[in-house]
């Protein structure tokens, strides 16, 4: 079989903060897959990096009063914790703020200016006076132009939904120094994704295939591809450069303009397997260029436009050395209990709270196996379904295999198996399955794959059951039987161990010493234990988890949604918006005479003056709680412009405003009344 080359990647984390539990999810996926590989002999050069550019990472830093270098330096410096705590097996770790991502990103541009697909143009933007720079939309916020909601960002609005230009936001203010923004042009680069040659590469390749023969990107990937590229091909032009101030990569002989962040952050691939290239001493153009060579990236779902147009028509038209990618592995999210991870919502999980609290990494990395795909779907974590995966699957059927079994080789066979007991059939059939869980790791069929080693456990489980080691242990004449049942079960944990090593790496090196055994990859299935390695003690491999101790402090019970307090008795009604406010003209009126309503035991006759040089006739149902002579020469608030009303005892020409409680009537009316030096006529605002 040929030897693969294969260039693998993850996403790059913003380095404004920690990893969180999608970074690992990632990882791990990735991580998996290139443990496979590596096991199948290939060659695999596996790197990440931090994305460490942009104007967010610019002004945190200043908040810090640090240097953006100095900023990003801290954040790289707590990673290695995240990426070994969880057997993260990345090669290489770089940043985009290389001196190979800046000549790259530069090299890469100059390419696709030279092939006639760089161009610029004039763009009127909100610039911050105070800050001296120009605003990204997220930086801008102002009253909503659709619904009138305060404190919108420039480019949509979170209360009704509307996407708009920055220009068109009321009152905008900058969020960095609240002062407000005024508009300026300035001259932005674009790159031609709407040339028909991109169109036309990118059509062929999101429907292509890589050098293994299947699709570069997923299903689902590709229906929204489609959606992008549309029918008659139309795509938009993308933006990449950005005005000074500015961390970045300067854009070559445009003083002042830098690459937009997401132009120079997909190079730090390139630029981390340079930086590689360059310590192991292997030649990065040669083998880029190298036919052979596959491109492999693994990302979350919410980056797929970058990914799977912006970047493939980057590589494609940049020329030599550089290369398409084979393959766009997307995922989707991680949530908690069916709800998107949020820490103030009770349903983050924090990768390092998780190590802290004692919980085996290899726990989660099989629980998250056992969940995955190769479709773009979200994974979900739940407390129960987490500790019964782990305790009922590792410890109840994996493991226990290698408990029942080890101790009877070594107490009574000084640790070596017998030989002939390799040939025993259930054996045989585990051999036989080895290359169908290797085909599941093949295609990110994690879930099956794991699924079917357990499966294969429960059949030795059985085996061990039925033969009874521990009764034959009872009878000196049955050692032979003894000794073949033992040497079965622990030629099947074996194999079931080298069948779940991409998963459970460190368990897997734990288990090649116990065994006296070489590190075990997939052609090792023909292989077997032998009388001639003398196997060591057996040690316990891994714990349960504890409910009560780990998985209840890592996510904690929701406390109960609090009953939404009732103001008034009666729930607020439904929103409306200051258009709908100001259709309602509210007065001062004074009560210029106040009388019974014969025949009504509820309503009294309001004779009310709004300046208006006449009176209005009201009606109004407060008897229960005044009397005539007490309202008579008082000022209250009225609805002016309500329309006229023809009751029983006359028209009623507006509406007195009162208060009362919906739940206790008991606490009686009460009837507005503005403050004192108010006037008739006057609108309540």
């Amino acid at each position: 079989m040929t030897q693969r080359k294969l260039f693998v990647t993850t996403a790059l984390p913003y380095a404004n903060g920690a990893f969180h539990m999608g970074h690992i999810m990632e990882y791990i996926q990735a991580d998996i897959w290139v443990r496979h590989e590596r096991m199948c002999g290939n060659i695999v050069h596996f790197v990440g990096a931090d994305d460490v550019h942009g104007a967010p990472i610019m002004i945190a830093a200043q908040k810090r009063g640090l240097t953006p270098q100095a900023f990003v330096a801290e954040i790289a410096a707590g990673r290695k914790q995240y990426l070994d705590g969880f057997h993260i097996s990345h090669d290489y770790w770089g940043s985009t703020d290389s001196k190979e991502n800046h000549e790259l990103s530069q090299e890469i541009y100059r390419r696709l200016k030279d092939a006639g697909l760089i161009y610029t143009k004039d763009v009127e933007q909100f610039y911050d006076t105070v800050k001296c720079m120009f605003l990204a939309d997220r930086f801008i916020k102002g009253t909503c132009p659709r619904c009138g909601a305060p404190d919108q960002y420039g480019d949509n609005c979170e209360k009704c939904s509307a996407v708009y230009s920055p220009t068109e936001v009321i009152n905008p203010y900058s969020t960095l120094s609240g002062s407000r923004p005024e508009l300026r042009t300035s001259t932005h680069y674009f790159f031609k994704l709407s040339d028909p040659q991109c169109v036309e590469f990118l059509r062929h390749w999101t429907k292509g295939t890589g050098k293994d023969g299947k699709p570069s990107v997923q299903e689902e990937v590709l229906a929204k591809d489609s959606e992008w590229l549309g029918a008659d091909g139309h795509l938009a032009d993308w933006d990449i450069s950005r005005d000074a101030p500015y961390f970045g990569i300067e854009i070559p002989d445009a003083p002042g303009k830098y690459f937009y962040v997401w132009l120079d952050a997909p190079v730090g691939y390139l630029a981390a397997l340079k930086a590689y290239s360059e310590k192991k001493g292997f030649d990065f153009e040669k083998f880029l260029e190298d036919p052979e060579t596959e491109q492999i990236h693994f990302i979350g779902k919410d980056i797929i436009y970058f990914h799977t147009l912006f970047w493939p028509a980057m590589l494609k038209f940049s020329g030599k050395p550089f290369r398409v990618p084979d393959h766009i592995n997307a995922h989707g999210f991680m949530t908690v209990n069916g709800e998107k991870m949020s820490k103030s919502r009770g349903t983050g999980i924090s990768p390092l709270e998780y190590l802290k609290l004692g919980m085996n990494a290899e726990w989660l990395r099989y629980y998250l196996a056992a969940k995955m795909n190769s479709r773009v779907e979200d994974v979900d974590f739940t407390k129960i379904d987490f500790a019964q995966r782990v305790n009922s699957d590792l410890i109840g059927k994996y493991v226990n295999i290698a408990s029942r079994a080890a101790g009877f080789i070594v107490k009574r066979f000084e640790g070596r198996v017998l030989d002939s007991a390799m040939t025993d059939p259930l054996v045989g059939g585990l051999m036989s399955r080895v290359p169908e869980v290797s085909a599941f790791y093949e295609a990110r069929e994690f879930a099956r794959a794991t699924r079917l080693v357990m499966e294969l456990a429960d059949l030795v489980n059985e085996y061990v059951d039925e033969k009874k080691p521990w009764e034959l242990a009872k009878h000196p004449e049955k050692a032979e039987e003894l000794h073949h049942v033992s040497s079965v079960a622990l030629e099947c944990f074996r194999l079931l161990t080298l069948c779940l090593k991409p998963v459970l790496p460190a368990t897997a090196e734990r288990v090649e010493n116990f065994l006296s055994i070489a590190p075990l990859a997939w052609a090792d299935a023909a292989k077997h234990l032998s009388s001639a390695d003398q196997i060591k003690p057996y040690q316990h491999l891994m714990q349960r988890v504890d409910m009560e101790k780990q998985l209840n402090v890592l996510v904690p019970e929701k406390a109960p949604e609090p009953e939404p307090a009732v103001p008034g008795g009666e729930p607020i009604a439904p929103e409306v918006t200051i258009d709908d406010f100001t259709k309602v003209d509210l007065r001062v009126a004074k009560i210029v005479k106040c009388e019974e309503v014969e025949g009504s035991t509820k309503l009294l006759r309001l004779t009310l003056d709004l300046g208006e040089g006449r009176t209005r006739n009201v009606f109004s149902g407060i008897k229960s709680a005044y009397k005539p002579s007490d309202l008579e020469g008082r000022l209250t608030v009225m609805i002016a412009n309500l329309a006229p009303r023809k009751m029983r005892f006359g028209v009623s020409e507006g509406m007195v405003l009162a208060a009362s409680d919906a739940a206790d009537k008991s606490l009686g009316l009460f009837l507005l009344s503005p403050d004192s030096g108010a006037q008739p006529g006057m609108r309540i605002r």
